[in-house]
This record gives structure tokens, sequence and C-alpha cells, in this order.
């Protein structure tokens, strides 16, 4: 019942910048849960940033002051600009979007019940 698709991904020289966009489509609405997850090479997803019902915007701690997640609800769409990137931040790049997500499980993958197709960002000389 929702799609969502990310763009904006590709290669950046450390300490460079990067934005991400992620748009949805079908039945969503503004206060959907809305976020981005990311998958470094060889590891597990982890999570980066949301906008719990489109009020307050969590991050995660090591990335608090590097990226900010921002929403246009009048184009239904997110993005994630992304300053001061390092190899580390090298990942495939997720959307992913919610309908009745609380804030103690925002942090898990599980929670969400919808995903872009991701996005890879590659930091590197």
């Amino acid at each position: 019942q929702v799609q969502l698709v990310e763009s904006g991904g590709g290669l950046v020289q450390p300490g460079g910048s990067l934005t991400l966009s992620c748009a949805a489509s079908g039945r969503t609405s503004r206060s959907d849960t809305m976020g981005w997850f990311r998958q470094p090479p060889g590891k597990e997803r982890e999570f980066v940033a949301v906008s719990h019902r489109g009020s307050r915007t969590y991050y995660a701690d090591s990335l608090k002051g590097r990226f900010t997640l921002s929403r246009d609800n009048a184009k239904n769409t997110m993005s994630l600009q992304m300053n001061s990137l390092e190899p580390s931040d090298t990942a495939v790049y997720y959307c992913v979007l919610d309908q009745r997500a609380i804030t103690s499980s925002l942090r898990f993958p599980n929670t969400y019940d919808y995903w872009g197709q991701g996005t890879q960002v590659t930091v590197s000389s």
C-alpha cells in the first residue's frame, strides 16, 4: 500500500556533503513515521534518524550534529542532509515508513513495515 523510492546516493570524498531523498506514494499521511537506516558492507542494518509521526526527530548518537532529517509534507518527501562524511559512513541507505510506530521501538528495523530499495553512499578519496 506504500512505496518508497530513495535517490541521491553516490561517491563523495571524506569531509564532503551529500543529500539523500525519499519519495513516498500510496496510502501515506503526514502522521506517518518516516526515517533512515543504513547497512555498511558486511554489517547489519543500523538506525540513522527518524521523524516520529511528523513531529519529533531522533538521531543516532554518533551521527547527531552531522546528519539532518527534513520532511516536506506537501510533496510527501523526506531528505537526509549528510555533512562531514567519513569512510565509516559508507553504506546502503534505506528509507523506511511505519504507520503505527511508538517511540520505544524507533531504533529497531523490525518496527517498520515499508522499506525502499536502498541507495549506495560511498565515502572515499
